[in-house]
């Protein structure tokens, strides 16, 4: 059901009060008119506080810069007038009490009469007591055939050359923004040299990143990994690479789906988060990483609004990678409760996501701690596969010494003895590999020399590994990917440890 059509159900079902959180005024109020032709020819009455209603001759200026008597004008018509109010940038004034008191008369008194009030703001902010009486309505942001109209159009009225693929390209780079913020961007290359060409993409992308960044829910997240800078995790990667044409549409027409996700769990410092990058490179898609935390406000309603913006936002940039970084610190031991069942809600909205979407939106979501993910998470359906990422074995640490070095000394690599510094660091995550090779360059930088096997050895023998103190916490993941819970993302996956043996009782 399309925002036409769920718009003109609420119309016919008589709910008298509509909360529609959006930035594109002009575009709503189009749709709204729209709707309000097809059912039953409903007037539309537009109302702002700087100058009040100014839609015909009878209510020119009625209100200005008085929220309340905005709302008086809807009693003053007769009881059988149809009509649309909206009321736009109304939701500051929701607070007051004379306002509130108001609104709660008419969720009353207007199911009987064919008037709606609509109010219009570019978030949610409902108090408390306007929960039950205002029903809130999304607006999605622009299709793919919205989108190609206007970009015609302005390359109609420049009189610019309709290049189908260009047009292709800069629908597929505008998906996600608003059209004012389309017109804006294609107007400026217009204006600057009277026509647009494929240089012209990237500026549609800049604009998009910085849509994505003022939503302070999501990062565009600049993708430059690898699937070759990642050592070891050869299972993995056979399954990635498998997938890499899944979003074409030669495999729509093949029959398979769009593929869902991955849920990487495993120990800290293992390359899940390298991963999501590599990803989003390898397959050359827009990396988006969430930060869970950020979904959650201190109003009634806006979590759940930041919830479904951000889904919203995701599909409208499909196809694209969602990240979602240690998504166990966001739902961990979550119950709802002492929140009004905020976190409950918000968790609903985004795991039946999981579920049930069709769009092309491929969540990476990784974690650190599977003890603290609500079952729910972990049941199938909700991703392609569930993959644990362990300690690499020895040679897996030898794969991961020959990235960083080749990376930080290419033309003197077959000066380091890699198969003894792999040897020589047992229990060594990536990211502890990374940093023993950082201090190694400190040791040597100091003294004015390169850094050695020597250095790397020192440095490697000053640092404790988390293996050695997270003991408990990795032999609980071990023992949890040992029980069948989980696909290995190694061939050579150590489920045992040196440390200590598994514990079958977990």
């Amino acid at each position: 059901m399309n925002f036409n059509e769920e718009f003109e159900l609420l119309l016919r079902a008589c709910y008298p009060l509509l909360y529609i959180p959006t930035a594109e005024e002009e575009r709503l109020e189009a749709a709204i008119a729209q709707s309000a032709k097809r059912v039953g020819s409903r007037n539309l009455y537009l109302w702002d506080f700087v100058e009040g209603y100014r839609d015909n001759p009878n209510n020119t200026g009625f209100g200005r810069r008085n929220p309340l008597q905005a709302l008086e004008w809807v009693e003053k018509l007769p009881e059988s007038a149809a009509g649309i109010f909206i009321l736009r940038d109304f939701h500051r004034f929701l607070e007051d009490v004379s306002i509130s008191r108001k609104l709660r008369n008419f969720a009353r008194s207007l199911k009987s009469q064919p008037k709606n009030i609509v109010i219009v703001a570019p978030e949610i902010s409902i108090p408390s007591e306007l929960t039950e009486v205002l029903t809130v309505v999304d607006f999605p942001l622009p299709s793919a055939s919205e989108i190609e109209t206007e970009v015609k159009r302005l390359l109609g009225a420049s009189n610019s050359a309709l290049d189908g693929k260009l047009i292709d390209e800069l629908v597929r780079a505008a998906r996600g923004l608003s059209l004012e913020r389309i017109r804006r961007v294609l107007t400026k290359a217009i204006a600057t040299r009277g026509y647009l060409e494929p240089e012209d993409v990237e500026l549609v992308l800049e604009e998009k990143r910085q849509t994505i960044r003022q939503t302070q829910i999501l990062d565009f997240y600049p993708a430059t990994e690898q699937i070759s800078d990642i050592g070891g995790l050869d299972n993995l990667k056979d399954w990635l690479l498998r997938r890499g044409g899944a979003f074409s549409d030669r495999a729509r027409t093949y029959g398979i789906p769009h593929p869902r996700g991955l849920l990487l769990a495993g120990i800290q410092g293992t390359g899940k988060s390298l991963t999501a990058k590599a990803i989003a490179h390898h397959w050359h898609l827009p990396l988006l990483r969430l930060d869970v935390g950020r979904l959650f406000g201190n109003l009634v309603g806006e979590s759940e609004s930041r919830t479904r913006q951000t889904i919203t936002l995701a599909e409208a940039l499909a196809p694209c990678i969602l990240w979602i970084d240690e998504i166990d610190k966001a739902f961990a031991g979550f119950d709802g409760k002492g929140d009004s069942g905020t976190s409950s809600r918000v968790f609903g909205t985004f795991i039946t996501w999981l579920s049930e979407k069709r769009s092309p939106v491929f969540v990476v979501a990784t974690a650190n701690n599977v003890r603290e993910l609500p079952p729910e998470m972990l049941r199938k359906g909700r991703f392609d596969e569930i993959f644990f990422v362990g300690l690499p074995s020895q040679e897996e640490r030898k794969a991961i010494f020959e990235v960083h070095l080749s990376r930080l000394r290419p033309h003197s690599l077959k000066n380091y003895d890699i198969d003894r510094l792999a040897y020589e660091t047992p229990d060594f995550s990536g990211a502890e590999i990374e940093e023993t090779l950082v201090e190694a360059m400190h040791i040597g930088f100091s003294q004015n020399r390169d850094f050695t096997n020597d250095d790397i050895l020192e440095a490697a023998s000053q640092i404790v590994p988390l293996a050695r103190t997270a003991t408990e916490q990795i032999q609980f993941l071990q023992s949890w990917a040992a029980s069948g819970r989980a696909r290995l993302a190694s061939r050579s996956q150590r489920l045992g440890s040196p440390i200590e043996p598994l514990n079958d009782e977990l």
